[in-house]
């Protein structure tokens, strides 16, 4: 990956490579899960701690090879098992909940010691492939790339890294694997043919998308994972009602959730534990990040971080909404408008130009354009609190701590430091005072001298010309 980042640990839609695995191999409700980790074993290790907190992990010291990544883990939960152990690869973010649960399915149908998990793929190059026997088509080995003969090479059927096993028979296969390879390594896929010879029955599921099954070792491999997986996702959100306008635009994470009739225009990023609510709209060219937007509310052109947008709330054109907002029922955060830690409710309006940080805004109260919450003495945050019905005027700014009462109005152009009682007028603002002829004075021959000499020397138009009344 050429990357200071672990490779499994590299996230597409919302979840690390590892995460993803993870996520799949819960849906099988396993007895126990473990992971055999080894590069970066302290990152990977709290990675998987945070997000599995369960999961239990085997410190593989030296990377000798898949069988002894197995026998590592194996060892991790005591030795031998009693069931069916599957085995899967942590860098194969599109594999499914599904298709390991059909694999399960099948080894155990079949009555399987191993079934392997395959798919027919375009071009095999550096995948172990899977050779059958001519004449009853059971699986008879798995030869790696750099062991395969020119005619094995030819074969398109390949080995995904993920089995079914009796968990028994691994125990014992496992301590008979040998390393005289072309990697010196101990090879999972030398489990097959120990077991076949010993007289087992060695089967296979071939996977219905060999996508599924891709690993991830470079960033255009990566790059082409996210494509699969967000077409994925955004597939199963249309088809349960939501429209998506130019799925090509728009990336949503595995872990956003999205109800019927939701509009997602183009240019629109979903992130994280995000969820919209039935009839919403957003977009365009929206990134919405843990963030809930309730039923039949708007956001255009919008950032949004750990916020909260009520129904039918209206947010944006170009919004920043950050962590701890939170947007009553018809609230509205218009153009230009930053809010962080504030709740505004039901009915309110900061429509333009605005910063509202750490505060507290009733009901159907209007706080006028470039207003500015002055939450901040350099050392601390303050809060500010507005009440229900009352009317700022614009250019106002608010010295936190104060609270306007319950039916006030501020003048434009004031700075409020002292708390206003409901039903009052604040003015803070010094009085205006005109110096007649300071820019010809001050400013002799700029072209605002000359314009107001100009404008000197202009008629006065009369009060009340003839022939009109």
């Amino acid at each position: 990956m050429k990357s200071a980042t672990p490779k499994v640990l590299h996230e597409i839609c919302g979840r690390s490579l590892v995460g993803h695995v993870l996520a799949a191999a819960r849906e099988l409700s396993p007895q126990r899960l473990v992971a055999v980790v080894g590069h970066e074993s302290e990152r990977v290790t709290a990675h998987l701690a945070a997000i599995d907190p369960e999961v239990r992990t085997a410190y593989q010291a030296q990377q000798n090879g898949t069988g002894h990544a197995v026998r590592i883990g194996l060892e991790e939960l005591g030795g031998p098992i009693d069931g069916t152990v599957v085995v899967v690869c942590g860098d194969t973010p599109l594999l499914t909940g599904a298709t390991l649960a059909r694999l399960a399915g099948t080894h155990s149908a079949d009555g399987n010691a191993v079934t392997v998990l395959t798919a027919e793929v375009p071009d095999a190059t550096g995948y172990g492939r899977i050779v059958r026997d001519g004449a009853s088509g059971a699986v008879t080995a798995i030869v790696e790339h750099k062991d395969a003969t020119d005619s094995q090479r030819a074969i398109r059927e390949i080995n995904s890294g993920v089995f079914a096993f009796d968990g028994q028979l691994l125990a014992e296969a496992l301590g008979k694997v040998r390393t005289d390879n072309s990697q010196g390594e101990e090879y999972l896929t030398d489990v097959l043919g120990i077991l076949r010879e010993a007289g087992h029955r060695v089967g296979a599921c071939v996977a219905d998308d060999h996508r599924e099954i891709a690993g991830i070792n470079n960033r255009v491999q990566l790059a082409d994972a996210r494509r699969v997986l967000n077409d994925r996702l955004l597939t199963e959100a249309m088809l349960a009602g939501v429209t998506v306008v130019d799925p090509a635009s728009t990336w949503i994470d595995a872990t956003v959730t999205v109800e019927r009739d939701a509009v997602v225009h183009p240019g629109t990023q979903l992130q994280g534990a995000t969820h919209l609510g039935e009839g919403c709209e957003v977009g365009p060219n929206t990134r919405l990040k843990d963030t809930t937007v309730g039923a039949g509310a708007r956001v255009d052109n919008t950032v949004a971080d750990g916020a909260e947008v009520g129904e039918q709330a209206n947010v944006g054109p170009f919004a920043y909404l950050r962590p701890g907002t939170r947007l009553l029922v018809k609230a509205k955060a218009g153009t230009f408008v930053e809010m962080k830690n504030a709740t505004i409710g039901a009915g309110s309006k900061v429509p333009h130009l605005s910063y509202v940080g750490d505060a507290t805004i009733g009901e159907m109260t209007n706080i006028g354009a470039a207003s500015v919450f002055v939450n901040y003495d350099g050392e601390a945050k303050h809060h500010t609190t507005v009440g229900s019905h009352c009317k700022t005027g614009s250019d106002n700014m608010f010295v936190a701590p104060v609270t306007i009462g319950d039916g006030a109005y501020t003048a434009a152009g004031s700075v409020i430091t002292k708390d206003v009682p409901a039903g009052s007028l604040a003015v803070a603002r010094g009085q205006q005072r005109n110096i007649e002829g300071w820019v010809a004075r001050k400013r002799p021959g700029s072209a605002a001298a000359k314009a107001a000499e100009a404008a000197s020397r202009a008629p006065e138009a009369p009060e009340n010309p003839v022939g009109e009344s």
